[in-house]
């Protein structure tokens, strides 16, 4: 069988543990079809699991593939699929995508615009996806005062953004290097850190209406303070929410088409941008994942494989 080629790894660890591997290239079953990968989003979850966050002991019964996001062109189709062909440029969500094909539901699958490179689209589906349902789940109205934890990261861009095309005030949290940018977007930046509740309550006397949390950085006892309670705080990055009343989503609750039905027009129109921080070729996976752990990235990171846009 034809080979193709996947970042895995065997051992939990630092980004020296991934390699680049020949695995068999995988055939779509009923439903699905396969993507020849262009490029894949790199996300904090790929590196926290790579270092074993989320097993329970020991290391992986078997090899652990990498990748959560891509983008590319269908190139076989499984029994049963409608609505895609062969030569189709798609994007989505797909488990194992740091590779040079992958196989996904065809249902999941959105159709990449010609607008868009692959590299652009392929930044989109976690962090858009997770954005909306944040904002989705504040019930973020026009007229809201909304305060996003790490607005320059890739969760953090896309809830300000689609906040405020909703017409709310949003106020970001960041480092002083993404200030201005965040400024040209729309978002009243303040820096992170002691003091926070001080420095928005200067520009925002009478607190806020709402909290994205997308940093994880013990920022809930401030939020709740600034929000007048936990009801409309909500983290996608804080295990310890529960104690603080605060919701906590973790994964996907609507389809993907679904969202972007909302989403890409907005992306289009230039309402909702994400920044590339770096892109890497799949072979430079490990330099991928060390810059990610970095943190304070302004955007996505993302990996291209096969032919360049």
């Amino acid at each position: 069988m034809t080979a193709a080629l996947a970042v895995r790894y065997t051992e939990y660890g630092g980004p020296a543990v991934l390699t680049l591997d020949a695995v068999e290239l995988p055939e779509p079953g009923p439903g699905e079809v396969r993507v020849e990968v262009r490029a894949a989003g790199v996300n904090p979850f790929d590196c926290k699991a790579r270092r074993g966050l989320y097993a329970h002991d020991g290391a992986p019964a078997e090899p652990v593939r990498v990748g959560l996001e891509c983008s590319g062109v269908v190139d076989a189709l499984g029994p049963d699929v409608e609505g895609w062909a062969v030569g189709d440029a798609v994007f989505g969500l797909a488990p194992g995508s740091a590779a040079t094909h992958v196989v996904v539901p065809a249902a999941g699958m959105v159709a990449k615009p010609g607008g868009l490179t692959f590299v652009q689209a392929a930044a989109l589906p976690v962090a858009c996806e997770t954005a909306y349902r944040v904002v989705r789940l504040l019930d973020v109205q026009a007229g809201d005062v909304v305060l996003v934890h790490a607005a320059a990261g890739a969760v953090g861009l896309v809830a300000s953004q689609l906040a405020l095309a909703r017409g709310a005030r949003v106020i970001g949290t960041a480092g002083a290097a993404n200030h201005d940018f965040l400024a040209s977007l729309g978002v009243e930046p303040v820096l992170y850190g002691d003091g926070l509740a001080a420095r928005v309550h200067a520009i925002a006397p009478d607190g806020v209406d709402a909290v994205a949390d997308a940093s994880g950085r013990d920022v809930l006892p401030v939020s709740i303070e600034l929000a007048g309670g936990p009801e409309r705080v909500v983290t996608i990055a804080d295990g310890s929410a529960s104690q603080y009343g605060v919701r906590a989503s973790w994964s996907a609750d609507l389809p993907l088409p679904q969202v972007f039905e909302t989403v890409l027009p907005l992306v289009e129109q230039g309402t909702v941008r994400m920044p590339i921080a770096a892109t890497f070729p799949l072979e430079q996976v490990a330099a991928a994942q060390e810059l990610s752990e970095t943190g304070h990235l302004r955007g996505k990171i993302v990996l291209t494989a096969g032919p360049p846009d």
